[in-house]
């Protein structure tokens, strides 16, 4: 789901037009990114907390070309679900074709543990989980 499609529904059941919509959204996730910066956390109840973590430098490995690469430290951003949040997505019985990754995530999550680093921050996990196109 997209930020458009957000507003979009948000739109039809609060009976505003989209485009006044929209900017509340925005003012929501800028508030979010404003309270991240000043405070460093913020939580939402019944939808979880966001939090900005410290990732320690670390030493990695160029995927390529097997050159071993320092990765400096670096400001991310985790998210832990709230216990509603948790408990109704636990609760579905049908997963999104475009979620249902399964064994990916289990080889992408031992393939980290064996290079002995905990896997890529929450920011970029869902770019890393993009297909190889043919020819790259």
């Amino acid at each position: 789901m997209t930020k458009k499609e957000i507003v979009k529904q948000i739109a039809d059941k609060a009976n505003l037009t989209q485009l006044k919509t929209k900017e509340i959204v925005q003012w929501t996730f800028d508030a979010i990114v404003e309270t991240l910066l000043d405070e460093g956390r913020i939580e939402l109840r019944n939808f979880g907390v966001f939090e900005v973590k410290r990732r320690r430098p670390r030493k990695a490995r160029n995927p390529r070309t097997g050159e071993k690469v320092d990765v400096e430290a670096k400001n991310v951003v985790t998210f832990k679900p709230g216990k509603e949040m948790e408990e109704r997505v636990r609760r579905m019985t049908h997963v999104p074709e475009a979620l249902d990754v399964g064994r990916a995530d289990d080889e992408e999550e031992m393939e980290a543990e064996a290079n002995g680093h905990d896997g890529p921050p929450v920011e970029t996990m869902a770019r890393t989980r993009t297909r190889a196109r043919p020819g790259k």
